[in-house]
This record gives C-alpha cells, sequence and structure tokens, in this order.
C-alpha cells in the first residue's frame, strides 16, 4: 500500500469537492480548479475527507496512486492558498519590468526580452531584480518559474543570470584564479 496514497486528505471550510468517475473539481475562495483521473483509481468523500484507493494491484496502478492523491491535495492546497516561487536577478545591468501582462527583461543581450504571462498566473516585481511568480496552479507556478529561469540560467564563474530564491550556485574558479594560485602554467616554469 501506497504510504502517500492511503493518508486521507481533510477538506477545509469554504473549498467545494465534485467527484465524477473520471474527473475531481475542486472549487475555494482563490478559485477552480479539475484534475482527470486515472483509469483503476477510485475517489471517494467522507466525513469532510478525501479517500483515495486503488482497484488494481499492478505495478503501475500502484504508481499512480500516490501520484493522485498529491494531485487532489495540491488542487485543495492551490485554492485555499495558492503557490508561489520567487526569483532572483544577478548581474550588472540585469533588471525586470512589469508592463501590463508583459514581464520585460533586460539580461545582457542586445535587446530586452518579452515574457506574456499565461491566464492564471500574476508576477510581482518587487525589485528590479527579484520576480514572484504566484497562481493557484502548482504545475503552471512552477513551468512559468523554469521558463523565466532559462532565459538565463546562472553561469558558474560569476554567478550572473536567473535563479530561484533557496537554489544554491557552484562557482568555479576562474582561469586567473588559478594561474596566480601557483598552477603550472603551459610553459612549465
Amino acid at each position: 500500500m501506497s504510504r502517500i496514497g492511503k493518508k486521507p486528505i481533510a477538506v477545509p471550510e469554504g473549498v467545494e469537492v465534485k467527484i465524477s468517475s473520471d474527473l475531481v473539481e475542486v472549487t475555494g475562495p482563490l478559485g477552480r480548479l479539475t484534475q482527470n483521473l486515472y483509469p483503476k483509481i477510485k475517489v471517494t468523500k467522507r466525513d469532510g475527507q478525501i479517500f483515495v484507493e486503488r482497484l488494481s494491484d499492478n505495478k503501475y496502478y500502484r504508481s499512480l496512486h500516490g501520484l493522485a492523491r498529491s494531485l487532489i491535495n495540491n488542487l485543495i492546497i492551490g485554492v485555499t492558498k495558492g503557490f508561489r516561487k520567487e526569483l532572483i536577478i544577478t548581474g550588472m545591468g540585469y533588471r525586470a519590468k512589469l508592463e501590463g501582462r508583459v514581464l520585460n527583461l533586460q539580461l545582457g543581450y542586445s535587446h530586452p526580452v518579452k515574457f506574456p504571462l499565461p491566464e492564471g498566473i500574476e508576477i510581482k516585481v518587487e525589485k528590479q531584480t527579484q520576480i514572484m511568480v504566484s497562481g493557484i496552479d502548482k504545475q503552471l507556478v512552477g513551468e512559468v518559474a523554469a521558463k523565466i529561469r532559462r532565459l538565463r540560467p546562472p553561469e558558474p564563474y560569476k554567478g550572473k543570470g536567473i535563479r530561484y530564491i533557496d537554489e544554491h550556485i557552484k562557482r568555479k574558479v576562474g582561469k586567473a584564479a588559478a594561474v596566480s594560485a601557483g598552477a603550472p602554467t603551459k610553459g612549465g616554469k
């Protein structure tokens, strides 16, 4: 039995859950989300809790048991609290500015990079170097944050680029530092 899959999901006050044969629909104070159900995964609601069960003991359905429970739990968290990811821009002259529903980024290229925001995503630019991506859909928030980071990933020598706030960049020592530290040069002296 899946340890994650057998845990019941508590439904907080103000959240309405509708379960049909192949769809779970969750409505809460922040919005409405839906999730398709996998075959042979059964979802029931009893006593203010949601239970996820599998109807087959096949290895494939055992792997989907915990996944289905996690996805439904993320729906409930999304419509009550929401999700967010924070990004930091590092580099001389690198900055971000929000212009309506378009994020305008100066990332050291010869032109500004314009990133249009998809529906369901809110972005706040607190400082010119801090971007907060938020929304109710966990997958969409993570995907948009990853796409923004991919525009200029952090490089290992100076750390310039876009990174997550809790991401640690492993820095490398440059060539000049290695020569001055007493490493042998090409001439052998």
